[in-house]
């Protein structure tokens, strides 16, 4: 389903005014260190699992769906890696705007479960494994950020200092 009904519902009382959204991202990797992508069918650019959180759904059982639905993959989130904020209103052809908090998780295949990426639904065109080293072009600037932000997160555990990534902007004047 491209569009959760909740929001179909509210877009008929709000038109196209600015939703904010949860949104959610899943990096997700195999034992052997390739990565789960999928190319979307509405821009042709290849990204991370992506969804939208349903109300009342905690964010990283909203990963666990997004990645079954789309790709067909069972997958465990195993880490919180960033919670980041858009600052771009995102404007889609029908007019409708949004801008999203996006909660990064690392997952992995869930033992047991199915790694055989196929296309799920009609929000894609392609899904598949890839090294980080043959990434597929295009690929989103989005998922290269977030690509980014996990090698910095598992750079960081090596170290013994891993922690969820996040911004903050410091508004206390100092006097």
């Amino acid at each position: 389903m491209s569009t959760p009904e909740f929001i179909l519902e509210l877009r008929e009382r709000i038109d196209h005014m600015p939703l904010w959204l949860i949104g959610v991202t899943g990096y997700v990797r195999r034992d052997d260190g390739l990565i789960l992508l999928e190319q979307r069918a509405d821009n042709g650019k290849w990204t991370l699992v992506t969804g939208i959180n349903e109300p009342g759904e905690e964010p990283a059982d909203t990963v666990a769906r997004e990645a079954k639905e789309e790709t067909g993959v069972d997958v465990i989130v195993t880490d919180l890696v960033s919670v980041k904020s858009g600052h771009e209103i995102m404007t889609y052809p029908n007019g409708d705007q949004t801008w999203y908090m996006d909660h990064l998780f690392l997952c992995e295949v869930a033992p047991g479960g199915n790694r055989e990426p196929v296309v799920g639904d009609d929000e894609s065109t392609s899904v598949g494994w890839f090294s980080l080293d043959a990434l597929p072009e295009p690929l989103a600037a989005s998922s290269r950020e977030r690509i980014g932000y996990v090698q910095r997160f598992l750079k960081h555990r090596a170290e013994g200092s891993a922690h969820a990534q996040f911004a903050f902007r410091d508004v206390i004047e100092h006097l």
